[in-house]
C-alpha cells in the first residue's frame, strides 16, 4: 500500500507545480541550464570516437526496428560504419550512470525536464557537444541492446533467457506488435531525428575552425548550441521513458509528438545554419583563392571562374548580341571589362557603356561582361534581370546564386551597390579597379582604360574642361575656337537670371568688341528658352563627380587640377556658381555671390582691358573680391560610389575639411521605370 501511495504522489506532483517545459522561451531554458555548466575540462575526452560508435549502433538499430515493425528488408550491412580511434576506452561507468538517471521514469514533460537537469548536473565539466553525445550513448546502449536481442533471442541459447528478462518475446508477439507498433515506429523515427541533430552539432564544431569573425552565421549557431543540446537531451530522456513504458507493456505512455516538433524544428534550424555557414565559408575560400590568383599571372578564365562560381558549378554566359548561350571560353586570352552592378541600374547607366562596346568591337581583344550582384534572388528580381539583360549587347552572367567572390568584390574593389567597371588583362591582372569614372568623362578617349591612361588624362591642366566638352555641340565649337566661355548654373533661378544679364552685358560691351574679346554664355541645365534640362544637369554633375574620383582614388596630394575639380564639385549645392574658361583652359571659378560681384564691379575696371588684357583684369579683380570674405566650402561625395579619400584639403584654403555624414532620399520607388 505504501508503494502505491508513492506512485500516486509521484504522478500528482506535476499537477501541484505544473511546469510547461515545451512552451518555455529560450531565455528561461538558458537560466535553467547555465547554472549546471562550469568551464569544460574534457579536453582529453574523445567525443568523436564515442559518437562514431553511437552512430554505428543507432543506424543499425533503427534499420532493425523498421524491419521488425514494418516488415521491410533493410540491410544493416550496407551501412557505412565509422571507426573510433585505436585505443579508445568508452566511459562505461558514466554511461551506466546516465542510463540509470533516465530509465523507469514516469511519463510527462516535467519529469523529462528534471531528468535533463540531473544529467546536465552530472556532466557539468563537459562541453555542450560532449553532454549530448554522452546522453545519446547511454540511450544507445539500451536501445541497441534491445534490438540486438530481437535478432538473437530465437537462435542463441544465451540471448534467449536474457531476452525473456528484457521482455523481448512479449513485445514481438502478435498482441505486443499490434498494441505497440505505432508507438515503436514513432520512437524509432524520433531516435533518427535526434541522431541527426547531434550530427549537425558536430558539423558546426568542425566549421568553427573558420572563426566567427569571417562566418557571422557561425556565431549565431554556436550561441544557440546550449539550447539545441537541451532539446536533444530532453528528447532522449523522453525516448527512454517511452521505451521503458513499451517494454513494461504499460497502458500509460510518453507522448512524443511535442518533443518531435521541437527536435524537428531544431534540426531544420541547424541545417539552415550549416548551409549558410558553408556559403559564407565558400565566400572566404573564394576570397583567399582570388587574392592568391591575382598575385601571380593567371589565365583570365581562371580568375573569372573563381570570382563567380562555386566549386564545379561553372555556368555558361549569355551573348547579349545574339541572345544565345556561350561557354566562358569566349573570354580566353581576352582583356575583360567586368561591369559589376546591382539590379537598380538605369538605362543611362547602360548607355554609358554602349559607345565603349561599339569601340572595342573593332578589336577582338576586349570583352565586356555584366556581373549582376544579388544577395537573394526572387522571382521579381529574375524578371528585372531579364529586362535589363535585354538592353545589353555584351556578355552576361546568368547565375541565380550569390556570386562566390562577393566578399572580394566588396572589400578589394570597393563595390557599394553603385556600378563599377573592373578592367583585367589576359593574365588576370587588374588594370583598373573601376574605370567607369574615367569612361563617364572621356569615353573611348580613355582606352585602354588603365590607371596609367587615367593619370595622364587627369593630370592635364586643361583636363577639367572635359566635363563639359560634349555637353552641347556649341560648347565644343567654342572650345575649339579658343573663345572665352562662362559656364554657370545653380539652384536659384533669380541668381541665374541676374548672372546671365550681367555676363551678357559684359560680352556685348564696346570695350570687349574693340579688343576682339569674344565671350559666350552657357547655362548648365537650362535650354535656349530657359526651360529646365534635368538630364543634362544630372549628366554634368555625374561627370564632375567621376572626374573627382578619377583624380583622387589613387593620390591624395593636391594639385591645381584637384583643387579646381573640388571647387567645382562644391558648387553642386550652391544657389549659384560660375566658371570662366578660355577654350579648354580654366581661367577662374567661384560661387554665385563672388562671381556676380566681380561682374557687377568689373565695369569700373574694363578700361584696363585695353592695357593688360581681359583675362588678367578679371582674375585680379576676382582675387581682390575673395580676400574680402570667404564662405564655407562644402563637398558632397556619395559614399556608395566606390573608394573615396579619407581626408580632403579645402580647395580654397590650406586646411583639411571637416567630415560630416548626411542621408538623402529622393522619394523614387526605383530607377527601373526608366527601362520599361
Amino acid at each position: 500500500m505504501a508503494s502505491t501511495n508513492i506512485v500516486l504522489a509521484s504522478a500528482q506532483q506535476p499537477i501541484k507545480a505544473e511546469l510547461r517545459v515545451l512552451t518555455m522561451p529560450d531565455e528561461q531554458i538558458m537560466n535553467h541550464i547555465y547554472v549546471t555548466h562550469v568551464h569544460a575540462d574534457d579536453d582529453n575526452f574523445d567525443e568523436d570516437s564515442l559518437f562514431a560508435i553511437v552512430e554505428n549502433i543507432l543506424k543499425h538499430a533503427t534499420v532493425v526496428a523498421d524491419n521488425v515493425m514494418l516488415g521491410t528488408h533493410g540491410h544493416p550491412e550496407n551501412i557505412h560504419e565509422k571507426a573510433p580511434k585505436v585505443g579508445f576506452t568508452p566511459p562505461l561507468c558514466m554511461l551506466r550512470h546516465l542510463s540509470s538517471l533516465m530509465t523507469c521514469k514516469s511519463p510527462g514533460e516535467e519529469f523529462a525536464h528534471k531528468t535533463t537537469l540531473s544529467i546536465l548536473n552530472n556532466l557539468s565539466n563537459y562541453s555542450w557537444d560532449s553532454k549530448a553525445v554522452l546522453t545519446l550513448a547511454a540511450f544507445a546502449m539500451e536501445y541497441g541492446d534491445f534490438w540486438l536481442l530481437t535478432q538473437l533471442h530465437s537462435s542463441d541459447q544465451l540471448a534467449k533467457p536474457i531476452g525473456i528478462l528484457k521482455r523481448v518475446p512479449t513485445i514481438l508477439s502478435r498482441p505486443g506488435l499490434q498494441k505497440h507498433k505505432k508507438a515503436m515506429l514513432e520512437l524509432n523515427n524520433l531516435v533518427k531525428v535526434t541522431l541527426e541533430v547531434i550530427q549537425c552539432m558536430f558539423e558546426l564544431e568542425k566549421l568553427s575552425i573558420y572563426g566567427t569573425k569571417d562566418v557571422p552565421e557561425l556565431s549565431i549557431a554556436m550561441d544557440r548550441i546550449p539550447i539545441d543540446v537541451y532539446w536533444a537531451i530532453i528528447t532522449i530522456a523522453a525516448c527512454m521513458t517511452q521505451m521503458c513504458c513499451i517494454i513494461n507493456d504499460e497502458d500509460r505512455t510518453q507522448d512524443l509528438s511535442p518533443f518531435a516538433q521541437k527536435v524537428n524544428y531544431t534540426l531544420n534550424l541547424l541545417r539552415m545554419q550549416i548551409t549558410r555557414c558553408r556559403q559564407q565559408i565558400e565566400i572566404i575560400e573564394a576570397y583567399r583563392k582570388l587574392s592568391k590568383l591575382l598575385q601571380t599571372p593567371t589565365e583570365i578564365m581562371e580568375v573569372f571562374k573563381a570570382l563567380i562560381f562555386g566549386k564545379d558549378n561553372v555556368q555558361p554566359l549569355i551573348d547579349g548580341s545574339t541572345n544565345r548561350v556561350v561557354t566562358i571560353d569566349v573570354l580566353k586570352k581576352k582583356n575583360v571589362l567586368f561591369y559589376i552592378s546591382a539590379l537598380d541600374i538605369t538605362i543611362d547607366d547602360i548607355l554609358i557603356l554602349k559607345p565603349i562596346y561599339d569601340g572595342i568591337r573593332k578589336e577582338d581583344q576586349y570583352k565586356i561582361v555584366w556581373i549582376p550582384i544579388v544577395e537573394q534572388w526572387t522571382d521579381e528580381l529574375r524578371k528585372k534581370f531579364e529586362m535589363l539583360r535585354s538592353k545589353m549587347p555584351w556578355y552576361i552572367v546568368q547565375y541565380f546564386s550569390p556570386v562566390v567572390g562577393i566578399k572580394f568584390i566588396k572589400e578589394e574593389w570597393n563595390f557599394k551597390n553603385k556600378p563599377i567597371l573592373v578592367v583585367m588583362n589576359q593574365q588576370g591582372k587588374v588594370q583598373h579597379p573601376n574605370a567607369l569614372h574615367m569612361i563617364r568623362v572621356w569615353g573611348m578617349k580613355a582606352f585602354p582604360f588603365t590607371t596609367t591612361v587615367e593619370e595622364t588624362l587627369t593630370n592635364r591642366v586643361d583636363g577639367i574642361v572635359s566635363v563639359w566638352f560634349d555637353i552641347h555641340p556649341d560648347v565644343a565649337n567654342w572650345i575649339k575656337q579658343e573663345k572665352y566661355i562662362f559656364f554657370y548654373g545653380g539652384k536659384d533661378n533669380e541668381w541665374i537670371q541676374q548672372f546671365n544679364k550681367k555676363a551678357a552685358t559684359l560680352a556685348n560691351d564696346p570695350v570687349m568688341k574693340d579688343t576682339k574679346i569674344s565671350i559666350e554664355l552657357f547655362c548648365v541645365g537650362k535650354g535656349n528658352k530657359g526651360e529646365d534640362e534635368p538630364n543634362i544637369l544630372g549628366h554634368f554633375w555625374n561627370r564632375v563627380e567621376s572626374f573627382f574620383f578619377s583624380k583622387t582614388h589613387k593620390k591624395t596630394e593636391q594639385d591645381i587640377v584637384t583643387q579646381e575639380i573640388q571647387k567645382l564639385l562644391s558648387y553642386k549645392t550652391e544657389s549659384g556658381w560660375a566658371v570662366l574658361s578660355k577654350g579648354s583652359r580654366l581661367v577662374v571659378s567661384g560661387n554665385g555671390t563672388t562671381m556676380l560681384k566681380v561682374l557687377e564691379e568689373f565695369g569700373k575696371k574694363k578700361e584696363l582691358v585695353r592695357e593688360v588684357g581681359f583675362e588678367i583684369c578679371f582674375k585680379d579683380h576676382y582675387e581682390k573680391i575673395i580676400q574680402t570674405g570667404r564662405h564655407c566650402c562644402r563637398v558632397d561625395i556619395p559614399m556608395n560610389a566606390g573608394k573615396y579619400p579619407e581626408h580632403i584639403k579645402c580647395p580654397e584654403c590650406p586646411r583639411i575639411m571637416e567630415t560630416y555624414i548626411s542621408y538623402k532620399c529622393c522619394h523614387i520607388d526605383g530607377p527601373m521605370n526608366a527601362l520599361h
